[in-house]
């Protein structure tokens, strides 16, 4: 770290394993979130939260593409990758 100047910009590499499918799919979701004029992240959140497909839009078939990803596995992966970002 020591090498590293003002205003240059560091890269980091997630050294574990991601379920690419069902990154793809939440991805899509949220891009189709955006375009519709939502918050996809606050959308997607509040699915998550309280199982309400309403919160996903039916635009491009989004929600049902969400449906296809298991929520207690896409939470897993969230928190478990949150842990290993900010575990020591």
């Amino acid at each position: 770290m020591d090498n590293i100047k003002k205003g240059d910009t560091q890269k980091i590499e997630l050294n574990f394993p991601v379920d690419k499918d069902m990154m793809a799919k939440v991805k899509y979701v949220f891009d189709a979130l955006n375009k519709k004029g939502y918050d996809g992240a606050n959308q997607i959140i509040g699915y998550l939260v309280t199982d309400d497909p309403t919160y996903i839009t039916t635009f491009d078939n989004a929600r049902n593409v969400m449906r296809e990803v298991d929520r207690y596995d896409l939470l897993f992966e969230m928190f478990d990758a949150y842990m290993k970002l900010n575990g020591d």
